[in-house]
């Protein structure tokens, strides 16, 4: 019994030890890269918005052409498990040359900064895709995904939590007042780390879920995923929940620097949008034995809208932001733990519907909707901020200001009611999913006598 529990766990903790990795690199990248380009590499920040566009899009492809990969992986560790292994080394390399400041010119720059972000984006699908492609084949058992899709996020938001409150004082702490170096000495710190835990988590993750089936093209995955409406539902929505996130995240930094102007309260915000998500994640598994999966999405939801309203009540009043952003955060760690839980469903829909398990291509096109909202949510920034007005380390004016908090706080709520709408009325596979598992389960156990 202790042996079983011990291997439980065992997986459990090595499947989200993998986000704790991706995130060490993902949060670095979401709160501080936009910042890092136009304050410390002093680029434009109209032509950063750019670079992020034709950047994401260009990677959003290769995480689809990285989903038909992993539907035509067969090794002894399984589809999606080896490729932590082989892209754990790069990823933590390509963090490092990122944040990195070249002797060159402004144009000079802006090559090297999109080439270094393409190749790290290149090496986080390689990474990512099979990790958030994994869950379906690591357990058939509903509820166990929601416990695994917890765990992945508690030990992802420790990551991101690590990031947002020690990265501003390392960077002051090892750059001694150069910036330039100090995000280098920091990207060196967290890169190392995520390539020592994406090995660990290769180690301790085990595929049990084997699938047979025919090579994966491009005209069968279209055939498993045509008729997949749970999956056109939930891919809609990936714009309107991910659009917010980024948006948010991107403008964190300049909301509180600018707006606010307080840099500690930057980093206190920046580690409560990190670390008390957890608390919302841990109520997921209680909620999930009571709610369907779109109901905790969209109670979440409104707990995650309650906490933008008192922020947007708050003005720069210290003591309401941070009330507001704690509230936000636990509704964001709830949602976000039932959607990673809510991805792998239509994996299943698909097999009983068609036949085909489409999990590695789903994942990636679910991955390449996600890059093509963190690009439009990029480039609405860097437009936003130079119509504006924004000019990087100086005061501000109110068309400035005006600028990062419709990015930073009105249209991310008018994603996330948008979002809830969706859901609520068009994602039904809650309704029928119960009857969908014992039909598969009832076909593999016919299969396997």
């Amino acid at each position: 019994m202790m042996h079983s529990i011990f291997k439980l766990w065992q997986q459990r903790i090595g499947y989200g030890i993998a986000d704790l990795s991706c995130n060490l690199v993902w949060q670095l990248i979401s709160l501080y890269l936009m910042y890092f380009y136009t304050d410390v590499m002093e680029l434009p920040a109209y032509y950063v918005g750019i670079m992020f566009l034709v950047t994401r899009l260009v990677d959003g492809v290769a995480d689809v052409l990285m989903g038909l990969i992993i539907d035509n992986t067969s090794t002894r560790w399984g589809r999606c498990r080896p490729w932590l292994l082989i892209g754990a080394i790069p990823f933590g390399i390509l963090c490092v040359l990122v944040f990195y400041v070249p002797d060159f010119g402004t144009t000079g720059k802006l090559i090297y900064a999109f080439v270094t972000y393409l190749c790290l984006s290149f090496i986080y699908t390689i990474v990512n895709i099979p990790f958030s492609a994994m869950l379906p084949f690591l357990t058939a058992d509903s509820l166990e995904r929601t416990t695994l899709s917890s765990v992945r996020i508690l030990l992802g938001s420790l990551g991101s939590t690590i990031v947002a409150v020690a990265t501003l004082p390392l960077v002051a702490t090892l750059g001694n007042g150069n910036q330039n170096h100090g995000f280098l000495y920091t990207a060196i710190i967290f890169g190392g780390i995520a390539t020592f835990f994406l090995i660990v988590s290769f180690k301790n993750v085990e595929e049990k879920i084997s699938i047979t089936q025919d090579k994966m093209t491009l005209t069968r995955a279209w055939q498993g995923l045509k008729n997949n409406t749970p999956w056109k539902v939930f891919a809609f929505n990936i714009f309107l929940m991910w659009g917010a996130f980024f948006l948010q995240t991107g403008t964190l930094v300049y909301f509180f620097n600018y707006y606010v102007q307080s840099t500690e309260l930057t980093a206190i915000i920046a580690g409560v949008s990190t670390f008390v998500p957890l608390l919302g994640t841990l109520t997921v598994p209680f909620l999930a034995n009571r709610l369907k999966k779109r109901h905790i999405y969209l109670f979440a939801s409104t707990i995650n809208l309650v906490g933008m309203g008192i922020m947007m009540l708050s003005g720069i009043n210290h003591l309401g932001l941070i009330i507001g952003a704690v509230i936000l955060s636990i509704g964001a760690g709830q949602r976000l733990a039932i959607y990673f839980s809510m991805q792998a469903d239509p994996v299943d829909y698909g097999v009983w519907k068609t036949g085909i398990n489409t999990a590695g291509i789903l994942t990636s096109i679910n991955g390449f909707l996600g890059k093509v909202a963190m690009a439009g949510a990029g480039a609405i920034t860097g437009f936003l901020l130079s119509s504006g007005g924004y000019i990087a380390n100086a005061e501000q004016v109110t068309s400035a200001l005006f600028a990062i908090k419709l990015c930073y706080l009105y249209l991310p709520a008018i994603l996330i009611i948008a979002s809830m709408v969706w859901i609520g009325k068009f994602y039904k596979l809650d309704d029928i999913y119960a009857s969908i598992c014992a039909e598969l389960d009832a076909k593999r156990l016919n299969e396997s006598e």
